[in-house]
């Protein structure tokens, strides 16, 4: 990394050994060679080769052929640097998403849901709209657990008892953070415009309208580590492979992305 050229496509070799290539399909290679460029990129950023990574999707089936110990990069890269502050966050131009549980089955979100987690990720969510988007004094909505935010406990006890509290607290201590909205109304009715960033509870509850609403400019971003890393907001997409259909899109946007978080 140390003799990349600027204005060139550099290319390094993280292996020596010869490759089978099986496009369109997850196989232990795959996954195996994923694991060692990852890793090889994240020990380059350790050592001040390099200022961020752009990490391509990767297949989690083919990952966990290859014994892959984690649910994805966001674990992978947040384990390396010892950091229980981590978020994964999805940006585009006109939202931002954060998350609270990252790739969780559903029946264990409910359980995970505490005070101390949410309000670990909502203090992180507020430092790095600050820091690494410029946002002086942030907006934040945070969304509800169960349907309707709880219906005041007709649906589920967590938004009145643990959810609610966090935000006052926050309130309490300066932060601008507010709800916990519904989240179908918040996204339906346009209230997120009204904000700089959302705190979904779990996955499909902040990626589904973000991917609705930017699928193919958004740009998912790890926070909380001093790493900058950004991904597209799309998988591998086995289904084209090879056959010219790709869109780069929102692998530009991760590009670009981090070089001006890089340089916040």
């Amino acid at each position: 990394a140390e003799s990349a050229r600027y204005n060139r496509v550099n290319v390094l070799n993280c292996w020596e050994e010869k490759a089978e290539i099986e496009v369109g399909k997850a196989t232990i290679d795959g996954g195996k060679f994923a694991h060692i460029a990852l890793d090889r990129a994240v020990r380059d950023f350790q050592d001040n080769k390099i200022d961020g990574i752009v990490t391509a999707p990767i297949n989690k089936h083919a990952m966990k052929l290859a014994d892959f110990p984690f649910p994805g990069h966001t674990e992978f890269i947040a384990d390396k640097f010892k950091s229980s502050k981590s978020m994964m966050m999805m940006v585009s131009k006109t939202l931002k998403v954060a998350l609270v549980t990252n790739h969780e089955p559903i029946a264990n979100v409910s359980s995970l849901i505490t005070k101390e987690l949410i309000t670990a990720k909502l203090n992180t969510l507020n430092r790095t709209l600050i820091e690494d988007f410029g946002i002086e004094k942030p907006i934040i909505g945070v969304l509800g657990l169960n349907p309707h935010a709880g219906d005041d406990g007709a649906i589920g006890n967590e938004d009145n008892d643990i959810v609610r509290p966090v935000i006052i607290e926050a309130k309490k201590g300066g932060m601008n953070a507010m709800g916990p909205y519904p989240a179908d109304g918040f996204f339906g009715s346009t209230q997120y415009k009204k904000v700089d960033a959302v705190l979904a509870m779990y996955h499909d509850q902040g990626l589904i309208p973000f991917k609705v609403l930017s699928f193919g400019s958004g740009v998912n971003f790890t926070a909380g580590i001093p790493l900058v890393r950004t991904s597209p907001d799309h998988g591998t997409a086995y289904d084209i492979a090879g056959k010219g259909l790709a869109d780069e899109s929102s692998l530009r946007s991760a590009i670009f992305s981090a070089i001006d978080i890089a340089r916040m």
